[in-house]
């Protein structure tokens, strides 16, 4: 069941509306928007992987913006399809530079690894409640999809707030209502 239209809020497909899945904690719109604050707002060039899709808001924000690959990793069948109908919805073409995975994450990155696929940009809005920011972040640490200077971009509850992994400085966090934004860069 799809819920509530959401909007794009930058980019080549700005105010166009799309929807997310019922029962998600979807990634607000003031969130989106800093996140772009902080990495910048054009991603021309830039690969963007996100983790726990749900409806797809951050990589719609991104293929907007510019990223020229975007790969969206979603284990919930009927989430990733309210992904392939908001790429539907804004004419995008699944395939190719725009992929949608329907896997378990972690599982996700260690293929993507074994492909020999490096990101710039990788964001994790997993579900609160589960500590798997912190799962998260070790397998993406063991396993090498990310180019130097990457960022990884996660939303998380005070639960699940992580340490800064080795290899990687804060760039910062901040406080949402009850969601934490986190943005490590790697130090490459």
């Amino acid at each position: 069941m799809i819920v509530n239209e959401m909007k794009i809020s930058a980019g080549k497909y700005k105010g166009r509306n799309f929807y997310r899945p019922a029962g998600i904690r979807p990634t607000q719109g003031i969130l989106r928007a800093a996140v772009f604050d902080i990495l910048g707002h054009d991603l021309e060039g830039l690969s963007f992987l996100e983790l726990y899709a749900g409806s797809g808001a951050m990589s719609l924000e991104a293929i907007s913006r510019g990223a020229c690959r975007v790969v969206m990793v979603e284990h919930d069948r009927k989430n990733a399809q309210v992904i392939r109908q908001n790429c539907e919805l804004l004419r995008i073409h699944l395939g190719g530079p725009y992929r949608l995975l329907e896997a378990d994450a972690l599982a996700a990155i260690k293929r993507l690894s074994a492909d020999g696929q490096r990101f710039n940009i990788v964001f994790l809005d997993p579900p609160y409640g589960l500590k798997l920011v912190k799962k998260t972040l070790k397998v993406i640490r063991g396993n090498d999809i990310l180019h130097p200077q990457s960022f990884m971009v996660m939303q998380c509850d005070r639960r699940d707030l992580p340490d800064v992994p080795e290899g990687f400085s804060l760039i910062t966090q901040r406080r949402y209502g009850a969601s934490y934004l986190i943005v490590f860069q790697k130090n490459e």
